[in-house]
């Protein structure tokens, strides 16, 4: 059996894992992702009570009984880069015995929800509207990084975006992958769902321009217009395709919902986002246990 080296899965002294600073027995099976610190509260504060708080870094932890069910609320700050760790910390802590350094023998399949804020890439998706990702689109190249089997992927997907959008060689190449079905029917049948696409930035990748000219000022709107069969991009972010990418590799089930801040094909910026942010925690929680 593989034993996992201690420059491989870091475990502090008091036996939490490194950067999340958790012990296993601090997770829930039902765990919501958000990118804000500031948000953790705004979902804890929906539980009955809040059994273990953990901050380390930007990573800030609540775990909790809601409804008589435990749920663990933790930030994962901005980017895919920190959902690789995020999601690779949580499943350590699930599925890998810290004393042995080995696998366990019966595997934890965690429920994982995303709950973000984004910005729509269609005209006919409002601020203020709550986007459910049906499958994630990654600019980000992480997956590329992990051994994995091309059937998980919604190959056909890919290689249409690929086409329409003559996709240029020396950007990292997208893949994209679906939500888990199972959580996208009960969280999110009455909610607007598309492909969400995500990001290795906020400026230049989202097709922002401040003062560094764009390689590929036309992108956007490549995205935009791109359709295949009944699919189309529906909204831009930064977490989307690792979270689906990992939660499905480790047999994780996941899921993205989004609060539209942004339109970006009308330029429009909500003028209240946290109270759409509040009532897509209150929704998705509910529908969560």
């Amino acid at each position: 059996m593989r034993k996992f080296k201690e420059s491989e899965l870091i475990i502090n002294p008091d036996g939490s894992i490194y950067h999340l600073n958790l012990q296993p027995e601090q997770v829930a099976g039902k765990v919501i992702l958000v990118g804000d610190q500031g948000r953790v509260p705004m979902v804890s504060a929906h539980f009955d009570k809040i059994d273990h708080k953990a901050h380390n870094r930007e990573f800030v932890t609540h775990t909790g009984i809601y409804k008589n069910q435990a749920v663990t609320v933790l930030s994962t700050g901005i980017g895919t880069d920190n959902i690789d760790i995020v999601l690779n910390e949580l499943d350590a802590l699930v599925n890998i015995d810290f004393g042995s350094r080995t696998t366990r023998d019966q595997l934890t399949s965690l429920e994982i929800i995303r709950l973000g804020t984004s910005g729509a890439m269609q005209k006919d998706i409002p601020v203020d509207t709550l986007v459910a990702s049906s499958h994630g689109l990654g600019f980000d190249g992480l997956l590329h990084f992990y051994d994995y089997d091309s059937r998980l992927l919604a190959n056909e997907l890919t290689e249409a975006f690929v086409n329409y959008t003559s996709w240029n060689e020396k950007l990292p190449y997208p893949y994209i992958i679906p939500a888990n079905d199972k959580l996208l029917k009960s969280i999110a049948h009455d909610m607007t769902s598309g492909i969400t696409a995500t990001a290795n930035g906020f400026f230049g990748p989202q097709g922002r321009e401040l003062r560094i000219p764009l390689a590929y000022p036309d992108l956007n709107q490549r995205i935009e217009s791109f359709r295949f069969q009944n699919h189309r991009i529906t909204n831009f972010e930064m977490e989307t395709s690792a979270l689906y990418a990992l939660g499905t590799l480790l047999g994780h089930k996941t899921l993205t919902v989004c609060s539209i801040i942004a339109n970006r094909a009308r330029k429009e910026y909500s003028a209240d986002y946290k109270k759409t942010v509040e009532e897509m925690i209150a929704r998705v929680l509910d529908r969560f246990v």
